[in-house]
This record gives C-alpha cells, structure tokens and sequence, in this order.
C-alpha cells in the first residue's frame, strides 16, 4: 500500500491485561520494542517498522491493560457522570478512539493487528469494537482480513481446511465477516481447497490469500503482492492507486538472494534470555541487515551469559568472529558479559555493546585497566566504592516525582576523527533509549588518558553516549539501542560497522 503511494501506519492491540510490555520478563513476550516517543511497546512495531519504514508512536500499541486503566481513571474523575460503566458502551468506545485517533493525521491507511486468536475471552471486546467500526464507517473504508492456519498432514499429504472454517464461524458468529482470508501454508494450496475455503467461508476465491513459508523475511511482501493481496484490498476499499512500484524492495530481496551462502560471518550475542530468540530480535534482524550490506550471510550464536567465565571463556568463542553485548536489567549473567567484554577486548575481537552492554564495557575496563578491582553499576552493587555507572542528581530529583527512565529518541553529538563519526558519517544523530543508569563523569579523565575514548554525548556533553576503544580493530559501544531504528534497506551503521571489521579481522 505504501509503494501505492498511500501513507499507512499500523497499530496492535493485545488482549492481555498489562499496561504495556515494559515490565514483562522477555521470556514471557520477548523484547521490548521503544518507539521515538518513549511508548514501551509490543515487539511486532520492530517488524512494522522494519517493512514500513515508518515511525510509530504510543497510540500504535494499545493493550487491554491501557484500555480499562483509562476508563477507570475516566470513571473516577467523574466523567461518565455517574452512570453504570460497562464493556459495551465505555470499553469499546475507548478501543473505537484508539483506531480514530488517526483520523485528523496525513495517514490513509490504517492497519490494526488484533492479538491473540478468534474466541479468546480477553480478546471479545476488541471484536466487539471492531465490529462497530464496520457499522459506522462506510463499508468502502473498513476491510477485515482474517489470518488463519491451514495443517499440513504429512502422514496422509493433505491440507486441512476445518480450522479456518471453524475459525471463520466463530467470528461470523460474533458479526464479523471477513473480506479476506491470508492463509498460513507450509506447502501450495490446492485449487479445490481454495474453493472450499471460498464456499464454506463465504469470501471470494479471489480472496483465499496464500500465506507460504518464505526463502527469506523480507521477501513475504512480494509473495504476497503476487497472491494479490494488496488488489483485493484495492478492489474492497475503492482505491484508485493500483499499480505498486516495488523496483527497490525486488532489488533488495534479489541482493539478499544472491548473497554467497558460504560467505558466513558468526556474531555471538552474550546475553541472559538466549532461550527465547524473541528476546534479541532486533537485535538479530540488525544483524541481517549488515550482512545484506556487506553481501554476506550471518549466522547468530546465542549464548547464555550465566555460563560464561573466566575459565571457559575461550572456549564459549570459539569460532565466533564478532561480538553483541546487548541491553537488559538485573544482576543476573553480569560476570559473564565482563568476562566476554574482557575476553574480546584483549584479544582484539570486534565488539558491538548496546545499553547494558557499554555500561559493562566501562565497568570491565575500570576493573581490568585502571585496577578499581570493585568497580561496578550502582544499579547492580549498591555499596560499591566505585560506582562508574550511577544515577545523576538530575535523576534522582525525577525520581522524587515518580520515574528516572530514558525512554525513547534522544539526540547525540559525535565527536570528529572517531570511529563513530566514521560510521555515521555525521556530527549530529538521534538514537533510542531504555536505560535508567549513566556513566559516571567523576571517572570521565581517568578512562580517557587510559584510551576508553568518548565519542558521543548528549547536547550539553554531561551524559556520555557512546564509548569506543582505541588500537583495537572494533570496540564500540552505545549506552542507546541502535537495533530499534534498523532497517534492511537502511542498516544501523554500527552494526555494519561490527560485520566489516569481522570481514577485516
């Protein structure tokens, strides 16, 4: 749709009950997602953003939680005036303004995701609000699209096709019916089950989307647009722009295609939720995108940090080319993220630290460097005698008032004749943030004459952004996360950066 040249956003509601994703242990929902206005959000915006190249804002991930915080706190400001407050007016009018809220914008399209699966008890007032959106828009300006999954029985080599029409039942049940139905296929649709979903579901054949297992991510918006998806969404919605221009997303997936599949660079990212990949999935698809520009594939490692120490640490890398601390909280895996960043930084391993990772880079060299052998985070050990990461005063006056987050974009002055400035190749540059510790400006003079150079900070130079290591092929870390503003046609120039000091190393 935005190759049409309509401006599109998309937004996500999800069922559960939690204000946002911010405090939710990556294992149960994977990565936080921050967005440029600081919202803490589902992961899927990074996917949003990654196709769309749009960025998103708070009112683009909306979850139950919000929703009944903000008629609860409606309700005892006294503005429903008293009256009985109930699912159905309050709660889905509050859904309804979540999706009309992008009514007086420039945007065109809006496409909002509903989580979790037709039928979920959490999920029925989104239904129901949807359903109200159909009745009192035109029925020209709303469209729904029905994803569902089709089995593959490989024991009898046969599609089934009952799921998706007892998914479709239920939803017609509830007043909804699809327009669309994108099925999810391990294998080709036959034609007679396209027109059994078409009969039995009551959509076109035309209609019945095959969803299949691509060769690479970022090649599903092609399958699809070969499908025809975006013309029956065209055809349903009265569109005039018909005809895509899809030249630079093709030749991007070609490029991608054609990448030599023996040319491989292995990054190993050290961090403590290696067990769910959701986890570090910017992180990961940051990743990819350097590889794409570098015409070179990268096999991720995942290694858990909570293993790693000094007497095995060589061994953990082994056969690794380059390293990612990346972001995260708590005391837990710590040792391990020093012991790696000591590990990579003695023996001249290019090294990428993100948040979390470069404030563990400035405790690893304060330790091993300048012999402050206690040195650590005050988040971490409280009682440390040197705290070289620490909460300013600035902070703590914020804390009075009720939070000491960064959240979201924040600006960055680079210093000329770095390497940061090298990779980005600008003086000025704006990155996200989820962090609530600094560096410490006390030890700023002593990390600088041992070579922990400075190399970005904010505006007014009292917050330090980024760090980077002289005489070292690549030793360079932000306190910012650099992965939430990848793109695949637009890799983060520090993760670029890390893939070609592999290809160097």
């Amino acid at each position: 749709m935005k190759n049409r040249g309509y401006k599109v956003t998309i937004q996500k509601f999800d069922p559960y009950i939690n204000v946002d994703p911010g405090t939710m242990n990556p294992y149960e929902h994977g990565e936080v997602f921050v967005t440029d206005d600081g919202a803490e959000t589902d992961l899927d915006l990074g996917h949003y953003e990654r196709f769309i190249n749009e960025n998103l804002t708070t009112n683009s991930s909306v979850t139950m939680g919000k929703i009944y915080q903000s008629v609860i706190e409606k309700e005892r400001r006294g503005d429903y005036l008293g009256k009985t407050v109930q699912v159905i007016p309050h709660i889905t009018n509050e859904i309804k303004e979540k999706i009309y809220g992008f009514e007086n914008t420039d945007t065109d399209i809006v496409i909002t995701e509903i989580g979790g699966t037709v039928g979920d008890i959490e999920g029925l007032s989104i239904i129901e609000a949807i359903r109200q959106v159909g009745l009192e828009k035109n029925p020209e300006d709303v469209i729904y699209i029905h994803v569902t999954l089709l089995p593959y029985i490989f024991g009898s080599n046969e599609i089934k096709s009952k799921p998706t029409q007892h998914s479709v039942k239920e939803l017609q049940s509830f007043g909804i019916k699809p327009n669309i139905l994108v099925c999810r296929t391990e294998t080709d649709i036959p034609d007679a089950i396209r027109e059994k979903l078409s009969l039995f579901c009551n959509v076109r054949k035309t209609s019945v989307i095959q969803n299949k297992t691509a060769d690479n991510l970022y090649a599903v918006p092609l399958m699809l647009e070969e499908e025809g998806l975006a013309r029956e969404v065209c055809n349903h919605l009265k569109l005039e722009n018909y005809i895509p221009d899809n030249s630079k997303w093709e030749a991007m997936v070609e490029k991608i295609r054609k990448i030599d599949p023996k040319k491989i660079v292995n990054i190993g990212i050290v961090g403590k939720y290696v067990r769910l990949e959701d986890a570090y999935i910017s992180v990961m698809e940051s990743l990819y995108h350097a590889g794409f520009a570098n015409n070179v594939k990268v096999k991720v490692h995942l290694l858990n940090s909570e293993a790693i120490t000094r007497d095995n640490v060589a061994e953990k890398l082994k056969g690794i080319d380059g390293v990612v601390v990346p972001g995260g909280f708590g005391n837990r895996g710590i040792e391990g993220k020093i012991e790696t960043i000591k590990y990579v930084r003695e023996n001249k391993i290019p090294f990428l630290g993100i948040c979390l990772g470069m404030q563990m880079a400035v405790v690893e060299f304060a330790r091993n460097v300048l012999g402050l052998k206690d040195a650590n985070s005050a988040e971490l050990d409280k009682n440390t005698k040197n705290p070289v990461i620490h909460i300013m005063e600035e902070q703590k006056a914020i804390k009075k008032k009720g939070g000491t987050m960064r959240l979201g974009a924040y600006p960055c002055i680079i210093k000329k004749g770095t390497l940061a400035h090298k990779l980005y190749g600008t003086e000025e540059i704006s990155e996200r943030h989820r962090h609530r510790y600094e560096y410490n400006n006390d030890y700023r003079e002593k990390f600088e004459k041992a070579g922990l150079k400075i190399s970005g900070t904010s505006p007014d130079g009292l917050l330090v952004e980024m760090i980077e290591l002289e005489k070292h092929p690549y030793f360079i870390a932000g306190q910012f996360h650099p992965e939430l503003k990848s793109r695949p046609n637009k890799p983060s120039p520090l993760f670029v950066g890390l893939i070609q000091a592999c290809l160097k190393n």
